[in-house]
């Protein structure tokens, strides 16, 4: 792995240690600076501060309005994952006091697909002709040939969407289309404008903004810093039962949630349902204000959740599996592919995470049907994975997605056509520079320039995340102690002094790396690269260093 660093300094008092880093995320000026560390209150952007058409925006508060109005019928409808949930019930829950004839609807992952499904909006108008007003979230952009089929059951359809566009936008009411926020936080700026166009105090969905903005990854600077730090205020202090009841059947006490709670153990919580049955029961579970039922439904989640990390282990390895049988120890592809038809659907962009994780290479796992093929692909660093999949648009039946992630489908009979396909364009557009893994280290410190005043100065960094990275350091230093732990000694525990100032010392953690052990010797002077972290344990309050890599000196 490659180390690198992006700055230096020649005093470590912690005020510089603090600049240095505000500079590597690209803040060098006061106003920039001061912005970043006292974010502005989300209740003060504007459409133009998250990307949105105004005029759009407009158009589609206007219709919404209207169908209040008329008694029209209105469907929220949502998408499966985390976000797509959120957005569901930030945009329900508004409508819905506004209005009793609004619905939901989430599609249930392997029947219907991803987003709007011709059958399930002719059942819809079926179940109600009233039905005249469809809303998209978290879905719709490349949805043209569906809306107008909405259009010509007399639906009016209005797109709220976030993924990338294709040449041009879809003909319908309205486009609410930003790349800048999530789904859930164009939800809630849409409530915000409908509630502000009828005067009337918007409710405040900051909490589920921030876990949709979490989970789905999006970069936290800007507009989603915002969102993030007093949605986690907000989600602390929520009084909604199923958030609750998630933190309960999880172990985490309000009070203590951060984007690492929010991204490892609320979000997959939510997206469980819809990877392994239907999405509905978390959604159900947001929504819900009987706490019996949401205790049940958090319960019910916590087990779905741990199938679903069963059946992500099985994937994973059995396509790596496959890759290595694939290559026969030849060199990697420049881009993984892999197809199989035992993988379940819901899991096979966890898989592709993993195997990019392992190898750093872009990956497509197939789950392979008899007639049609559903996949998912993730992408490294410099490579736009939707970008590359839409050159083979004449092979696929559906594709959407971000420069990172995406999914699409196609006919069973074309995955080689395809794999061939992809192959050349990895090979066109990826060079080995991009295939080699770096590890981005803020600064170079001596373990003297650690100290409690520091970390609480870190701490009005966060929220921490994509795009702004908990700071990495690198020391030199001397191993005092090691040990094995963890189950199976997975994990190496280590005490570390100073090179240089030998009873400077601190614990540290290396996760994973216990098989590093045999390699290592008391009194071995090695460089790590390492975050911090805070250790309480009876009152104490001590550093910790958080391992991301080492090497010997």
């Amino acid at each position: 792995m490659n180390w690198k660093i992006l700055n230096q300094i020649e005093s470590f008092e912690k005020e510089n240690v603090v600049r240095a880093i505000l500079e590597n995320r690209g803040l060098k000026n006061k106003k920039e600076i001061e912005e970043f560390l006292n974010p502005i209150q989300p209740n003060k952007f504007s459409a133009s501060d998250l990307g949105i058409d105004r005029k759009e925006l407009t158009k589609a508060v206007k219709r919404i309005n209207r169908a209040i109005e008329k008694g029209e019928s209105i469907v929220v409808y949502g998408d499966y994952d985390a976000d797509g949930i959120c957005a569901t019930a930030i945009l329900w829950e508004s409508l819905y006091r506004l209005s009793k004839k609004v619905l939901p609807y989430i599609p249930e992952r392997v029947s219907e697909g991803y987003g709007l499904n011709k059958k399930s909006i002719s059942q819809l108008k079926e179940k109600d002709a009233n039905l005249k007003l469809l809303i998209t979230v978290d879905h719709g952009i490349t949805a043209a040939e569906k809306i107008k089929y909405a259009q010509g059951l007399g639906i009016d359809v209005i797109v709220c969407d976030h993924h990338q566009l294709e040449e041009k936008k879809p003909e319908c009411q309205a486009v609410v289309h930003t790349d800048q926020v999530c789904a859930a936080a164009i939800a809630w700026f849409l409530a915000r404008g409908i509630y502000q166009s009828q005067k009337k105090a918007c409710p405040n969905f900051l909490d589920l903004v921030a876990i949709a903005t979490i989970a789905d990854l999006e970069p936290l600077l800007g507009v989603n810093r915002s969102l993030v730090k007093y949605g986690l205020q907000a989600l602390n202090k929520t009084k909604r039962c199923g958030l609750l009841a998630i933190f309960e059947e999880a172990g985490i006490k309000p009070g203590t949630i951060d984007t690492y709670e929010v991204g490892f153990i609320i979000g997959p919580r939510l997206n469980a349902a819809g990877r392994m049955e239907h999405a509905l029961e978390s959604l159900r579970l947001v929504c819900t204000p009987k706490s019996s039922q949401a205790q049940a439904l958090a319960s019910k989640l916590g087990l779905t959740n741990q199938e679903r990390q069963v059946l992500t282990e099985e994937t994973a390895k059995h396509a790596r599996e496959l890759l290595l049988e694939q290559i026969q120890g030849e060199e990697l592809p420049k881009l993984i592919f892999v197809s199989h038809e035992s993988y379940q659907e819901g899991v096979i962009g966890l898989a592709a995470s993993k195997l990019t994780e392992e190898f750093y290479r872009p990956s497509i796992v197939i789950s392979q049907g008899e007639v049609y093929s559903k996949a998912s692909a993730r992408s490294i660093n410099g490579f736009n994975i939707i970008e590359a999949i839409r050159t083979q648009s004449n092979l696929l039946v559906d594709v959407g997605g971000h420069p990172m992630a995406a999914g699409f489908t196609l006919e069973t009979a074309r995955i080689e056509e395809l794999k061939k396909g992809l192959a050349l364009v990895a090979e066109e557009e990826i060079d080995s520079g991009l295939l080699e893994r770096s590890l981005k280290i803020d600064l170079e410190l001596p373990l003297s320039a650690l100290s409690l005043s520091l970390w609480q100065e870190l701490a009005n960094l966060k929220p921490f995340g994509l795009a702004n990275p908990q700071p990495v350091f690198k020391s030199q230093t001397v191993i005092k102690e090691f040990r094995l732990v963890g189950r199976e000694g997975k994990h190496l525990k280590l005490v570390l002094a100073d090179a240089k100032e030998p009873l400077v010392v601190f614990g540290a953690i290396a996760f994973g790396r216990g098989f590093l052990a045999p390699q290592l010797s008391l009194g071995q002077k090695v460089e790590v690269a390492y975050s911090l972290t805070l250790n309480e344990w009876n009152g104490q309050k001590n550093l910790e260093l958080k391992i991301k890599d080492f090497r010997a000196i």
